[in-house]
């Protein structure tokens, strides 16, 4: 009997992204999109592409909401997915066989390359960047986290060698956005685990991180974009250990 694959993208305003997402995913037996409420034309897309949509009231955070969308899945295997990634079709073949092997495991990773602005990095703190996101359904869950969750599960893992399509930031002002939400949703949820920020510690942070990526990860060898990169990567450190200090000075 076939394996079956449900690929599930959460999304919010995601109109430029998800159609070209699902359009990939195709071949898959059931495509979930679950929405948190969205303002753009993400869920006319996402049905006019023949997906299942559900729209949630509230945003609890990445981790709890694709979740949600597991638990909406019926496939045998589950595949998560971002509305900014492309399963290419090469990835696509090397999964159908991967799920239908009668050795494979619960888990298996896919190996992601992100886009910065137009350029594919290579180097650096986003590569490798191998991703777990193709797994036996109800044998793997996401940690509750509010930004940057990951996904939990028992048992060795399986790296596939095709590469996950990450069409990450697309400009400048892009990045600074996102480097704005993500550093205070990431001071938040250190806060919430007792966490202490501060000035000194946010600027050891965010030399430490630049160090990482440009340097001892070589970063550098991904030209000017390389050293654009692991600036705003050591920035959204900065930042978030600022803002973590600020929420302790809140009464």
């Amino acid at each position: 009997m076939r394996n079956t694959v449900s690929a599930v993208v959460i999304t919010y305003n995601e109109a430029a992204n998800i159609g070209a997402c699902l359009d990939a995913l195709a071949w898959c037996d059931e495509r979930i999109v679950l929405d948190c409420g969205s303002t753009d034309e993400t869920l006319a897309i996402a049905r006019a592409a023949g997906a299942r949509v559900e729209v949630t009231p509230d945003w609890p955070g990445f981790g709890s909401q694709k979740n949600r969308a597991l638990a909406l899945a019926s496939g045998d295997w589950v595949l998560s997915i971002d509305a900014d990634e492309r399963v290419t079709p090469p990835l696509a073949s090397e999964i159908r066989a991967a799920v239908a092997a009668s050795d494979a495991p619960d888990v298996f990773l896919l190996p992601r390359l992100s886009s910065y602005c137009g350029q594919w990095m290579r180097h650096g703190d986003w590569y490798p960047d191998d991703v777990a996101r193709l797994f036996r359904r109800g044998r793997a869950r996401f940690t509750d986290a509010l930004v940057h969750e990951s996904l939990q599960f028992e048992g060795p893992a399986r790296r596939l060698r095709q590469e996950l399509r990450h069409h990450s930031y697309r400009n400048l002002e892009q990045v600074l956005s996102k480097l704005d939400a993500y550093s205070t949703a990431g001071a938040r949820a250190m806060s919430a685990r007792g966490r202490r920020g501060g000035v000194g510690s946010a600027l050891l942070h965010g030399f430490w991180t630049f160090l990482r990526g440009y340097v001892l990860r070589r970063g550098f060898l991904d030209g000017r974009l390389g050293f654009v990169l692991a600036l705003s990567n050591a920035h959204g450190a900065y930042y978030r250990y600022v803002k973590l200090w600020l929420l302790e000075l809140r009464p």
